[in-house]
């Protein structure tokens, strides 16, 4: 959500030597152990990408230019852009949330509803109708080059979109784009 790299992201492992057992090839062309300090402090062998250590600096140079304020922003702007979806969808006949309550995060789980489905009581026939949807309006979606959005099942829960926001330049005009090139995409269904 911040807009950074995947190179700077970091993984914290509770088990000390457990990165390092799983990344170390022991390359002595890179790593001597014969050096005048505590080879302890090599990490390339303990850690998944060996010497990228100057990754961090992508980071450094992007909280430099935006603070901790512009990252808040970016943030809370994605934060933003899901509450807008759950509110248009809570409004909407033709989509049904997957979960009740308001977003706590940045994705928002939805089913499209045709028509054809819209009057069916919630039951097997009905689900298994509806696993089809997302599957289908996604080819439509890949075949017309107008959109791209996940879906998946979840437990018993059928096939549904899944809205991650993770980029702030997204703006609600997008947003009701998305509905409705997902509703015209469906509504032969």
């Amino acid at each position: 959500m911040m807009g950074v790299p995947l190179q700077c992201s970091a993984i914290l492992i509770k088990k000390r030597g457990l990165l390092q057992g799983c990344n170390e090839i022991g390359a002595t062309y890179l790593f001597q152990t014969d050096k005048p300090y505590d080879v302890n402090y090599d990490t390339g062998d303990k850690s998944i990408q060996c010497g990228r250590h100057q990754d961090v600096f992508k980071l450094w140079l992007m909280w430099k230019a935006k603070g901790s304020e512009g990252f808040g922003s970016q943030v809370n702007k994605c934060l933003e852009n899901a509450e807008y979806l759950y509110d248009q969808l809570q409004s909407r006949t033709d989509f049904e949330l997957v979960f009740k309550h308001k977003p706590e995060h940045s994705n928002v789980c939805f089913w499209y509803l045709p028509p054809s489905l819209r009057g069916l009581q919630p039951g097997s026939d009905r689900d298994m109708r509806l696993h089809q949807v997302a599957p289908r309006i996604k080819g439509r979606m890949m075949e017309k080059g107008s959109l791209l959005i996940g879906y998946q099942p979840l437990g018993a829960k059928v096939n549904f979109f899944r809205c991650v926001f993770s980029n702030p330049a997204t703006q609600q005009e997008d947003i009701d784009f998305l509905l409705e090139e997902i509703a015209q995409l469906g509504e032969d269904l």
